[in-house]
């Protein structure tokens, strides 16, 4: 036991403590516990029986004081990870998400680092397996997460996303033209939505059409389709693939900034009304390693946010409180449209 003993010893002296610190602390455990002499053994064998006692208790000490240090040691070790939907290309993707690391990185006083996935579903079942315990989600993949792991809770948006809007967009082929209205000129046409599980590509579109027609998307169009994301919706209504789609006005109005769309094949035929999206979401069982608050520092450090480089490749003005409640609406219509099953 003493070889043992005198090895954990000298980790934790290797921490700051010194040996005979120790073992003073041990020895006042001891005697304020009492546990010696209660049977007045004789004068000789007290000096041996005083050793073993305070061995023992220095053993469980140390013992305990180890489990506490390697339990930090483990916490500082460990890589804060985080996600996103895949709503864009992967190079702008990297570009925004690799920001958010390094600032994140910097304010929490961890390694954090970003996570890509290939589909809205893999960012959902990524953060289910706790191979991350942060994500970018939009409205739909963020109730499909916290459904997933019940702890979890979302904590920030960005400053638009209580009020998010989807753009239907056509091929200027069709001759249709902005309206106000919801465009049923858009029926026999052939479709494209995003991503199966996004918010403002599928399933808000979704519902807006269902809420027209009176009837599912198949019964309305003459094809449909999923591009898989937003930037890939708008290249294929711009091509002529499809003749109509549905897509984040975010996206499209960064990529009107890029110089990517013609407005002589491809325009805004109707914008839909405001509803809840994206939103950050972290796992509840992160303050078991990371200590108590630490929900509260991360949420913090992404309101803390003012970078304008940052806050432009979201692009969000800003980052403001968010929980679990706010998305309701968005549950409410996935289990309406069939996605969600209650």
């Amino acid at each position: 036991m003493r070889i043992h003993l005198w090895q954990n010893v000298g980790l934790i002296s290797f921490m700051g403590f010194k040996r005979a610190e120790i073992y003073n602390l041990c020895k006042a455990k001891v005697i304020g516990r009492r546990k010696i002499f209660s049977d007045s053994p004789p004068e000789s064998e007290r000096p041996i029986l005083q050793m073993k006692s305070v061995l023992k208790v220095c053993h469980q000490f140390v013992t305990l004081l180890l489990a506490v240090i390697l339990s930090t040691i483990s916490a500082w070790g460990a890589d804060f990870t985080f996600t996103a939907i895949p709503d864009q290309d992967t190079t702008r993707l990297q570009e925004r998400f690799g920001k958010i690391a390094d600032y994140l990185s910097e304010e929490l006083g961890i390694t954090v680092k970003y996570i890509p996935v290939k589909s809205y579903s893999a960012s959902v079942q990524a953060f289910k397996n706790n191979e991350v315990q942060l994500a970018w989600f939009g409205g739909l993949s963020g109730v499909q997460a916290r459904i997933a792991v019940p702890s979890s809770v979302a904590i920030a948006q960005g400053a638009e996303d209580p009020d998010f809007i989807s753009y239907f967009i056509a091929n200027t082929s069709t001759g249709l033209s902005f309206s106000e209205e919801f465009p049923k000129g858009i029926a026999d046409k052939t479709f494209t939505f995003g991503s199966k599980g996004s918010t403002s590509g599928r399933l808000m579109p979704e519902h807006f059409i269902r809420q027209a027609f009176g009837k599912a998307p198949r019964e309305v169009f003459k094809r449909v389709g999923f591009s898989g994301d937003h930037s890939k919706t708008l290249a294929l209504v711009q091509a002529g693939s499809y003749e109509v789609g549905a897509m984040n006005f975010k996206v499209w109005l960064k990529e009107v900034e890029a110089g990517k769309v013609d407005p002589t094949k491809v325009q805004v035929i109707w914008r839909t009304p405001p509803y809840p999206d994206y939103n950050w979401t972290i796992r509840g069982s992160v303050e078991e390693t990371y200590g108590e608050g630490f929900i509260k520092k991360v949420q913090q450090a992404l309101l803390d946010i003012t970078d304008p480089a940052i806050l432009k490749a979201f692009p969000r003005n800003r980052f403001i409180p968010a929980d679990n409640s706010m998305y309701k609406p968005i549950l409410d219509t996935a289990i309406e449209v069939g996605i969600i099953r209650n």
